[in-house]
């Protein structure tokens, strides 16, 4: 995003709108596309809460926040495209704070990757996983992406 300065990311965090959304997922090929039949929407606060319990060294994907947020709302699954943009959300309202700051360095996309939409690109998230102990490797030679090696092994359990 080439406006991040200008947008307030705490307001938008703050701002649950008409959420949790439960909805129904009614056609056949969404169902097996998704693998279930009920869907939430969940408020911006819900992801930055369960990114904030994740301690230094340990890690969690937007898949676990996804399955956790799910289960909170006993539904099938929690919605895979907002919940990219409110872990970006949580991850620059973090960074526009000088208190109370979630350690969204720690939440990693799906396959252990790092967000390139965080704060700073991948330079503020690669500097500090990797002072926290964890080897950073990088792919591809023009679409450069990185990821953390052996992520598996330092997966925290949300609770």
């Amino acid at each position: 995003m080439a406006t991040e300065d200008k947008r307030d990311f705490n307001a938008m965090l703050k701002n649950s709108k008409d959420m949790p959304k439960i909805t129904e997922i009614k056609d056949e090929k969404g169902i097996q596309k998704w693998g279930g039949k009920t869907l939430v929407i969940a408020p911006p606060l819900d992801y930055d809460k369960y990114m904030k319990t994740v301690p230094e060294g340990k890690l969690i994907t937007t898949n676990e926040l996804r399955k956790k947020i799910a289960a909170d709302y006993k539904v099938d699954l929690c919605c895979p495209l907002t919940c990219g943009i409110f872990v970006q959300i949580a991850a620059w309202a973090s960074y526009q704070r000088e208190t109370d700051e979630t350690p969204f360095w720690r939440t990693l996309k799906s396959g252990g990757e790092l967000n390139p939409k965080y704060p700073e690109a991948f330079d503020l998230q690669k500097k500090k996983l990797e002072k926290e102990g964890h080897i950073i490797i990088e792919k591809g030679k023009t679409n450069k992406r990185y990821f953390v090696k052996d992520f598996e092994k330092d997966i925290f359990e949300l609770k």
